[in-house]
């Protein structure tokens, strides 16, 4: 027989308090779940927006010689992102950092979530829309900054040299981001949570065997095994993210500040 949510919520709790080291690795599950559309589903970005070729959006050869094209998706993905708020699960994590219980979270996430919750120790393996560079002259724009120039401008270009700007977003034909830190994080990390990820996609999906601690899934939807076998699991929750970290934080008795 599965267990209740109120049960595993009271074994992650236990996890929780046992643990002083604890890692998180979220997934797409937690931007979903804050509101922000998948790309590639029947109600997707990609299919909003009527792109038919949404391989070469991430292509950084098609930036290079188009960057127009990568800003027309950029741009409303910027707007889906202003409409929604961190979410529960976000604002859990951000409370156990300051807590002095996390050691550090890696993203495959771009939209920054985990910052807006107020997470510091972010690592974002896919890169993010936290900041931006101009592809010349390295000239740093932040979030606000290169929001701003994004509705402005049909393409962004730097202040300084008039180049094109680029967010740190991973793309097709770059190299990940931070990927030796991120192992290093996980494979000191006395508690790891797998959050929002089906951990099918590498190279993140490769960190949670670096474990030596317990390892906690919470997502709705297969798991592949590729990577992690079950036998190392010490909780899965096939839960809604946030209603699973409430039962967590009731448990705990951990008040988590709403973002205004």
């Amino acid at each position: 027989m599965n267990d209740s949510l109120p049960e595993m919520a009271a074994r992650c709790a236990d996890l929780i308090a046992a643990s002083n080291r604890i890692v998180l690795l979220s997934g797409a599950g937690m931007s979903t779940s804050a509101g922000i559309p998948d790309f590639r589903g029947p109600q997707g970005l990609y299919a909003s927006l009527g792109i038919a070729n949404p391989e070469r959006i991430f292509d950084i050869g098609v930036f290079r010689t188009d960057p127009a094209f990568y800003y027309g998706f950029h741009r409303e993905f910027l707007r889906q992102v202003e409409a929604v708020k961190p979410t529960w699960g976000h604002r859990f994590f951000a409370r156990l950092e300051k807590d002095g219980k996390m050691a550090g979270i890696v993203t495959q996430n771009i939209d920054a979530l985990h910052q807006r919750a107020g997470s510091v120790k972010v690592l974002e393996i896919h890169g993010s829309i936290w900041q931006s560079l101009c592809t010349k002259c390295g000239k740093i724009y932040d979030y606000g900054e290169s929001a701003r120039k994004v509705e402005a401008e049909r393409v962004p270009l730097c202040d300084r040299c008039h180049s094109v700007i680029k967010p740190e977003v991973v793309f097709f034909g770059e190299n990940v981001r931070h990927f030796e830190e991120c192992q290093e994080l996980v494979a000191n990390a006395d508690l790891l949570f797998v959050v929002g990820s089906s951990l099918a996609v590498t190279p993140a999906a490769w960190l949670p065997s670096l474990c030596p601690g317990s390892i906690a899934i919470v997502n709705k939807g297969e798991i592949s095994k590729s990577w992690l076998p079950s036998s190392r699991v010490a909780l899965h929750a096939e839960e809604d993210i946030d209603a699973f970290f409430r039962s967590v934080a009731e448990r705990m008795k951990l008040a988590i500040p709403e973002i205004l």
